[in-house]
C-alpha cells in the first residue's frame, strides 16, 4: 500500500468574505508526480501557498508526511521537507547564480554566528562542502558556466531552470512546481517534462505541479486534480480527465485539453 505524504483535509479559506478555496481535500503518495489544474483565477496558487505555510487556512486541516503543518509559518514548512518555486520568477536578482544557490543550502549548515564572523574551520569547511553541493546542482541544470553571472541577466528559460535548483537545494521530500513552463516556448517545455521526470528520480521526489501547458501535465502527471472557482471539480488519471465533460466546459472546449 502506497504510503501517505501530503493530505489536505476539507480546506478552505476566506479573503474579505470571498471564498478562495472551499472544502478542498486531495492527498498526495509518496513518489507521485501529480498536476493541479483549472482555469485562470481557479485558485491553485492559493492552494499552493496553504500547503507551504504562505496562508494558514481559516477551515480544515494540512498533513505532511504524518504531522500537521496547517498553521505553521513557510520557513518551518520548508524544513519539514517542503520546497516550491513561484507563478512569478522569486530568484535574488543582484545575486550571483551560485550564491542563490548557496542560499537554499544554508538551511542545513551547524555553524553558528560566531564562526561565520571569525571566519574559522568549521565555517569554511562547511562553505566549501555547500559550494561544491552548488556547483553539483547547477551542472544537472547545465547552468555551471554561468555559476558568477548575476541572477538578473540569465535568459528566462535558465532564470526557471535555477529557481528549480535552488528549491533542490533545500533538500526536499515534497517539490512543488507553480507553472514552471510560463513563457517557454515548445522545445524548452519539452526538455522541461524530461527534467521533471528525471529529477524526481535522481532526488527521489514527491511533486505537485500547476501548469497550463496541457501537454506538459498531460504527458508527466500520474494523476490530475481540476479546480474551478475554488472548488474540486474532478480527479484522476490524464486519461480520465482529458475525457471529463465538466472539465472540458471548465477549458471552454475540447482543443483546450485534448
Amino acid at each position: 500500500m502506497a504510503e501517505r505524504l501530503l493530505d489536505v483535509k476539507d480546506v478552505s479559506i476566506v479573503f474579505g468574505g470571498l471564498r478562495a478555496v472551499s472544502n478542498l481535500t486531495l492527498h498526495i503518495d509518496k513518489g507521485e508526480l501529480v498536476g493541479l489544474i483549472g482555469p485562470n483565477g481557479a485558485g491553485k496558487t492559493t492552494a499552493f501557498n496553504m500547503i507551504t505555510g504562505v496562508y494558514t487556512p481559516t477551515e480544515g486541516e494540512i498533513f505532511f508526511d504524518g504531522e500537521k503543518s496547517s498553521g505553521k509559518k513557510s520557513y518551518q514548512v520548508t524544513q519539514m521537507g517542503m520546497a516550491r518555486t513561484f507563478q512569478n520568477i522569486r530568484l535574488f536578482a543582484d545575486l550571483s547564480v551560485i550564491d542563490n544557490v548557496k542560499i537554499a543550502y544554508n538551511m542545513h549548515v551547524s555553524y553558528g554566528l560566531g564562526n561565520a564572523i571569525i571566519r574559522d574551520k568549521k565555517y569554511l569547511a562547511e562553505e566549501d562542502v555547500i559550494t561544491n553541493k552548488a556547483l553539483e546542482l547547477l551542472k544537472i541544470f547545465h547552468l555551471e558556466d554561468l555559476a558568477q553571472e548575476k541572477a538578473k541577466n540569465l535568459p528566462y528559460g535558465q532564470q526557471r531552470r535555477l529557481e528549480i535548483a535552488r528549491a533542490l537545494a533545500t533538500e526536499p521530500k515534497f517539490l512543488l512546481l507553480d507553472e514552471p513552463a510560463a513563457g517557454m516556448n515548445p522545445q524548452e517545455t519539452h526538455e522541461l517534462m524530461e527534467m521533471i521526470r528525471w529529477i524526481r528520480e535522481k532526488f527521489n521526489l514527491t511533486i505537485l505541479l500547476i501548469e497550463h501547458d496541457m501537454s506538459l501535465v498531460m504527458g508527466v502527471c500520474e494523476r490530475i486534480y481540476v479546480l474551478e472557482y475554488g472548488m474540486l471539480i474532478a480527479q484522476g488519471t490524464p486519461d480520465e480527465i482529458k475525457h471529463n465533460r465538466r472539465v472540458i466546459e471548465a477549458y471552454l472546449g475540447e482543443e483546450v485539453i485534448g
